[in-house]
């Protein structure tokens, strides 16, 4: 820990008001020294300092933070947990920046949550085979385009959270689990060999959370802030039409990162979610690391052989020829403009764009806009 127990008590405390967040910690200690010094005052001085009245100026409020904040530091002492406040160097620079980001967190594991590449990776917990094996196919692809530059975050909960954990501990690429409880347990139970795994080979397990709090179903929407601000970019690999990676994916949206969706067949029920933000254009469509990399302008030191293997003479339907002549001709093209071009409903379109981009003969630009392979 950066900081002694006492100064880590008191901001341990402090944190543990509720609705404390960065923005708010920060214009209250514009106007009282420190948080030793928000708990020894006296409600008077407090009411005068700030101009306001409040229940967490009163004395037994603070001296119950206090209590509460004893026990949490005892447990973090014998868990040996890190414990990352806003103001320290190590606290995470991307989530700090997020307007509801949490004043501290806990952290199990010597994970570089400030590393140069952080991608989160969300989506169902009905994971299909079609998900598993593009998660596993991503990030085996990112880790060799990047090599050893990338973290991969996501929830620890069953489907795409542990498959994407589960296929960075496979190609040895540091990935951090989010929990929406304390680090006192690992929910659900039945992955914790999975976050022992992840904490030993350089990831981490983190939370706002203290080992005190208890599981509540507003927690994992909650924690999906987290996900989303620790990450340059979200990757939504399956969802169907409502879920908390649509959550995530909105939340990403409004920190003004990147939000990429992974497109499916318009009849399979977990991908419509990912359809929808694609053509609502609050995600870009990926369909392999090279699309994620390119978006972001990350400098690849790896292209995936199966990235460039073209084929030379691709048999093509005669509305995949279309849009191959509509391209060549006029150039890139936004999904909106393509379908007006080619008089086709925007779910019709994007199964059409999907089977070009997998025959490699299309590529997909930011935005949402399409352009020819070179």
């Amino acid at each position: 820990m950066a900081v002694g127990g006492s100064d880590i008590l008191y901001r341990m405390a402090f944190a543990g008001i509720r609705g404390m967040g960065v923005e708010l910690a920060q214009r209250v200690l514009d106007v009282i020294p420190s948080e030793e010094a928000f708990f020894a005052m006296s409600e008077r001085e407090l009411k005068d300092i700030t101009g306001s009245r409040s229940k967490v100026w009163e004395r037994g409020f603070r001296d119950e933070m206090l209590r509460k904040a004893e026990v949490e530091l005892r447990f973090v002492e014998q868990k040996h947990v890190k414990v990352l406040y806003f103001t320290d160097d190590d606290y995470p620079k991307r989530l700090i920046h997020a307007t509801d980001a949490p004043i501290l967190l806990y952290v199990i594991g010597g994970c570089n949550l400030n590393a140069k590449r952080v991608v989160s990776i969300v989506g169902t917990r009905r994971s299909t085979h079609y998900g598993a094996t593009f998660c596993d196919k991503l990030v085996s692809d990112l880790s060799k385009m990047l090599e050893g530059d990338l973290v991969i975050v996501s929830g620890l909960a069953y489907g795409t959270d542990i498959n994407a954990h589960r296929a960075s501990l496979k190609y040895n690429v540091p990935t951090v689990a989010v929990q929406a409880c304390g680090l006192n347990k690992i929910y659900p139970a039945e992955h914790r060999d999975d976050a022992a795994r992840m904490v030993h080979t350089g990831g981490a397990v983190v939370s706002d959370y203290t080992s005190q709090d208890q599981i509540h179903r507003g927690n994992f929407l909650a924690r999906n802030r987290i996900i989303a601000a620790l990450s340059d970019c979200t990757v939504v690999v399956e969802s169907a039409s409502r879920g908390g990676a649509l959550v995530t994916a909105n939340i990403a949206a409004s920190y003004s990162r990147d939000v990429f969706a992974v497109p499916g067949r318009v009849t399979d029920e977990y991908s419509k979610g990912c359809n929808l933000l694609i053509m609502n254009n609050r995600a870009a469509a990926i369909t392999c690391a090279e699309d994620l990399v390119r978006a972001m302008r990350w400098e690849s030191k790896h292209i995936p052989e199966s990235a460039k293997e073209l084929e030379l003479f691709p048999q093509l339907t005669v509305e995949q020829q279309k849009v191959v002549d509509i391209l060549r001709k006029q150039g890139d093209q936004h999904i909106n403009d393509l379908a007006g071009l080619m008089a086709l409903p925007i779910y019709r379109l994007m199964a059409i764009l999907v089977e070009l981009d997998t025959k490699g003969v299309i590529a997909t630009l930011p935005g949402c806009r399409y352009t020819l392979k070179r």
